[in-house]
């Protein structure tokens, strides 16, 4: 008998206008991320294989993980591992696959985030997130600064 695995996804697609160029260093500078992430800090070399680290702004592991494929600015793949909240650790790691796209004077960015677990909590938790911080990220692109200041659920 075969065993079915249930994935928990979340899928997102905005389109921000930019270039690919400006859209990838913005995803991966730590300097960006910031603004748009509600001051998180992020440590990573952003190579095949590398560690990838997600702070909170006072220094606390958020999440961590590890590079699994990159191709800038195209296609970045993170094994995700949330790191402060005992239920969603207890999950394991998911799978976050970012991809951008041109299109005319805008990029379309895709954030796949998924999990082989049926009803997945922490793919839950980051569903409202996600929304957020890429409308912070769009926000800053776009405008010069972010819409959001406060994260709702920290």
């Amino acid at each position: 008998m075969t065993r079915e695995i249930l994935n928990s996804s979340f899928d997102y697609v905005t389109y921000i206008r930019t270039t690919p160029e400006k859209l990838w260093e913005a995803i991966t500078d730590n300097r960006f991320i910031r603004q748009y992430w509600f001051g998180a800090i992020t440590q990573c070399e952003w190579k095949k294989g590398s560690s990838w680290r997600m702070l909170h702004p006072d220094g606390r592991l958020m999440d961590s993980g590890e590079i699994l494929e990159i191709d800038p600015p195209r296609r970045i793949v993170i094994r995700w591992q949330n790191e402060w909240h005992p239920e969603f650790m207890a999950e394991g790691p998911s799978r976050c696959t970012i991809e951008l796209v041109p299109m005319d004077s805008a990029v379309k960015l895709t954030i796949t985030h998924e999990m082989e677990r049926a009803d997945s909590k922490f793919i839950a938790a980051i569903s409202a997130a996600w929304p957020l911080t890429l409308s912070n990220l769009k926000s800053l692109l776009e405008a010069g600064e972010i819409a959001v200041t406060t994260h709702p659920g920290h």
